[in-house]
């Protein structure tokens, strides 16, 4: 038994501790100037994105709230574009667009509107007082 579980464990070691390629040196060289922070934002972008992976079999279906979430770390970090895989950068810049869009519609909806009446009232009020 012993004799089965020693080279095993041995050959487990030598492949969680063989020499890292290219890329991933190149990678953690590229990250060693960057902040903390910019680094567990650029975590949660990829978590995110396996979120939605993980949810579908085909084609990434994004929702409202992951655009959300997708667009609000985004503006987190510099980094930002480095970290979208399974969406283009572009995309995220739409939806960032359509998100102000909307912000901006919700707002102005509450204020009412001007009567014409009102307007011609202020327009002659505005006339006596240059008087």
């Amino acid at each position: 038994m012993i004799g089965k579980f020693l080279p095993w464990l041995q050959r487990c070691i030598q492949h969680w501790t063989k020499p890292a390629t290219p890329m991933l040196i190149s990678g953690f060289l590229s990250d060693l100037p960057r902040s903390r922070t910019d680094l567990l934002v650029e975590n949660a972008l990829l978590r995110q994105q396996l979120i939605v992976l993980n949810r579908q079999v085909k084609r990434p279906a994004l929702t409202n709230s992951d655009r959300f979430r997708l667009v609000f770390l985004s503006r987190c970090t510099r980094f930002w574009r480095q970290s979208f895989h399974i969406i283009q950068p572009d995309s995220l810049l739409r939806w960032h667009r359509e998100l102000f869009r909307f912000y901006w519609r919700r707002k102005s909806q509450g204020k009412p509107k001007i009567s014409a009446e009102t307007i011609k009232l202020i327009h002659e009020l505005a006339r006596e007082d240059r008087i």
